[in-house]
């Protein structure tokens, strides 16, 4: 998963910040990153995670920095709880208040395989990162929001996660993944009826067909399917679409809405004959 948990500071002498912060896993590259800058677009600092790619982190950290807005990169699989537990102590070290966690890592299953043969590996693997990742991440990032609102760190404090229209359409070949969204959309559930009595609101955005580089192998179908009418809106959808509704997020619009799925996916969920 790229090696052991790795973190930098910037300046040693850097105070706790004083703008909001935004902990947003797998931030390197496509909707991460997306929502990394219209997090930092909203006057959101950010702490980039990644587990592998640490120059695609070091760029989004310079895109950042040119929004204006602080940026710490760090390297932890939300699969592994050690790594988990380094990346949450690393923010509050870094910028002394978490305001907003973003669980968007994911991965896909390494080969797509029929139901009928895909194997107890791959479920683990996906489900690992997919859905006890962030499942147990929450409960700590929770845990130290609680603890930050009661000590008067935090006016408000806000978690997303980021699903996948595969949280309720069927894909054969690639069971796990289903699974894996569908079990972190029941998770947004749960967070929000234990977390609302503290004022922590959460939310579940749900993706359609994003252009990344998790769907760029299948390109050429959803390319046909989207010219063949599959979405009432005929594109794809893109990183800075999701980024949007994670801002919208961010600013408060919808406090009043905890446990509500918002579909970034061009009208696929829409029922029409």
């Amino acid at each position: 998963m790229g090696g052991p948990v790795a973190c930098s500071h910037g300046p040693a002498d850097r105070p706790a910040s004083a703008a909001p912060v935004a902990l947003v896993t797998g931030a390197s590259r496509g909707i991460g990153r997306g929502i990394a800058l219209a997090l930092a677009r909203q006057g959101y600092d950010l702490l980039v995670n990644y587990a592998r790619d640490e120059a695609a982190a070091r760029a989004v950290q310079r895109a950042i920095a040119e929004l204006g807005r602080r940026a710490e990169v760090c390297r932890a699989s939300v699969a592994v709880p050690a790594d988990r537990e380094a990346l949450v102590d690393f923010t509050l070290e870094a910028f002394g208040r978490l305001d907003l966690l973003v669980n968007n890592a994911g991965i896909a299953p390494r080969q797509r395989q029929d139901l009928l043969e895909a194997t107890e590996e791959s479920f683990d693997e996906v489900l690992g990162t997919n859905l006890k990742g962030p499942y147990f991440l929450t409960q700590r990032v929770a845990n130290e929001m609680i603890r930050l609102r009661r000590d008067g760190v935090l006016p408000t404090a806000r978690i997303v996660f980021i699903t996948s229209v595969s949280a309720y359409a069927s894909s054969p070949n690639r069971g796990e993944y289903c699974i894996s969204k569908a079990g972190l959309s029941m998770a947004v559930s749960l967070f929000a009826d234990r977390l609302a009595e503290f004022g922590i609101p959460v939310f579940e955005v749900r993706p359609g067909i994003i252009a990344t580089d998790m769907t760029g192998p299948v390109k050429e179908k959803y390319d046909r399917l989207i010219a063949e009418g599959l979405l009432p809106q005929r594109r794809w959808g893109l990183p800075e679409d999701v980024g949007r509704a994670v801002a919208a997020i961010a600013r408060g619009d919808l406090d009043y809405s905890t446990g509500q799925v918002i579909e970034v996916g061009g009208g696929f969920g829409l029922r029409r004959l």
